[in-house]
């Protein structure tokens, strides 16, 4: 997993909420497995992109069920980043990973939610 180089600035804090949309569940079962490792090789390629330090990742696939218009996603990935630039490229990844002779943004999206830590004071 990369590291968010250290510098003067403080690293964004992104939320990417990732959706699996219509056509993944229009597929036949026996073709959806291309379209799960799809999905592997994006989540690798953002977590090992430099600038980019992985915080945790929640899966809403219990209480959630079925495509993912808007909220509540599919999947949740939080993150250091180190520049919207690197948000950008990560984003990216949906149009670069390829399923077959589609690229993986006709099976999913995803959206990145940028900001900082929030400090909780007290305690």
């Amino acid at each position: 997993m990369s590291q968010v180089p250290s510098n003067d600035k403080e690293p964004l804090r992104v939320l990417f909420c990732v959706g699996v949309t219509q056509n993944f569940f229009d597929l036949p079962a026996t073709e959806t497995g291309p379209v799960w490792q799809a999905y592997g090789q994006m989540m690798t390629a953002l977590a090992t992109m430099e600038g980019i330090k992985v915080l945790g990742t929640m899966d809403d696939d219990r209480l959630m069920v079925g495509k993912s218009d808007d909220a509540p996603w599919t999947f949740y990935i939080m993150a250091d980043v180190a520049d919207l630039d690197t948000v950008v490229a990560a984003c990216n990844l949906f149009r670069t990973t390829m399923v077959g002779e589609h690229r993986l943004w006709k099976y999913g999206k995803i959206e990145a939610r940028v900001g900082r830590a929030l400090i909780i004071q007290g305690g």
